[in-house]
């Protein structure tokens, strides 16, 4: 016997609002991106390539993040059942794939330039800098209201707030320079902007693995909610429990309940109507999308099918 509710939650973050802060943030950053390599150029400052790349790659990755918000708008069909709902989950991982490459190129020029010195110009970076700064802090804001709605937000968010730092670090490194004439400063400042990077990509890179391998959501101890589930009254046993993240903000649960034999259909659909109401209100991540089997007197599902 199947248990269903035609009321599921399919709804996703407002995509215009989405749209919205990330043309901004864009137009924001390729300003900026095209001051720094300008800038980058005339000084030969590694600190402010490093960071004109980084914003290279979040301009990208927010034209990459535009196109999948609109993806995500797209109706479902029959071949597509929750549409282009996970285009935003490629579109994070895909950035953080970029920020560790960027990553790794910054590392290995700091080191050779900290091996063999370049000459700096550091005015033209320090006036830069202090502009980009401006700036990512202002995207900053933009960004930030929306940064726990979706992941796409969250990866523009966390790219924006290293392009913050990486500004400030390169505003130091020119300070250094102008005052004490040492242009270690530059290299030095690119490696912290490296490391400020790394862990921020494989976080992000880690976050959309987790959806796209259809582990559970962090903060859901499904442990937790099977042995709940089997407290309930007139549940024997659960089996085929399955928990998994379609796109931010859309969590589904499917599984197979054994129940007492005395239960007839009428008290069958309250004890399904029951376990969606607790998958949805009782754990930290609410589980708005159940799909319930209730198993008959007959029949034994956990042993009739066979997984890897």
């Amino acid at each position: 016997m199947h248990a269903h509710n035609h009321d599921h939650t399919h709804s996703l973050p407002n995509s215009t609002s989405i749209r919205l802060r990330l043309s901004i943030a864009l137009a924001i950053t390729s300003i900026v991106l095209v001051a720094e390599l300008l800038a980058s150029f005339l000084s030969g400052s590694l600190s402010l390539a490093a960071d004109a790349g980084h914003m290279a790659v979040d301009s990208s990755g927010l034209v990459i993040a535009f196109i999948a918000s609109y993806l995500a708008t797209k109706p479902r069909t029959d071949e597509r059942s929750w549409g282009f709902a996970r285009a935003e989950v490629l579109a994070g991982g895909l950035q953080a794939g970029m920020l560790l490459v960027l990553t790794i190129v910054i590392v290995i020029e700091a080191i050779s330039r900290l091996i063999a010195p370049h000459t700096l110009a550091p005015l033209p970076m320090l006036i830069v800098g202090i502009i980009g700064l401006i700036a990512n802090a202002a995207s900053f804001f933009v960004l930030a209201g929306g940064r726990n709605d979706n992941l796409n937000i969250r990866a523009a968010f966390l790219e924006v707030t290293a392009d913050a730092l990486g500004s400030f670090a390169v505003v130091l490194a020119s300070l250094i320079a102008l005052t004490t004439g040492w242009a270690g400063a530059d290299p030095l400042a690119s490696l912290a902007i490296a490391l400020f990077m790394a862990p921020r990509a494989f976080h992000l890179l880690r976050a959309s693995a987790r959806i796209l391998l259809e582990s559970a959501p962090e903060g859901l101890d499904t442990t937790l909610l099977r042995s709940h589930l089997e407290t309930m009254p007139g549940v024997e046993d659960v089996h085929d429990l399955h928990v998994s993240t379609i796109s931010t903000g859309v969590v589904t649960l499917s599984a197979h309940l054994k129940v007492c034999a005395n239960l007839d259909a009428p008290a069958r659909d309250a004890l399904v109507a029951r376990v969606r109401e607790c998958a949805a209100t009782h754990f930290p991540v609410a589980i708005g999308h159940a799909t319930i089997e209730v198993d008959s007197r007959s029949e034994d599902c956990a042993s009739s099918l066979v997984h890897p």
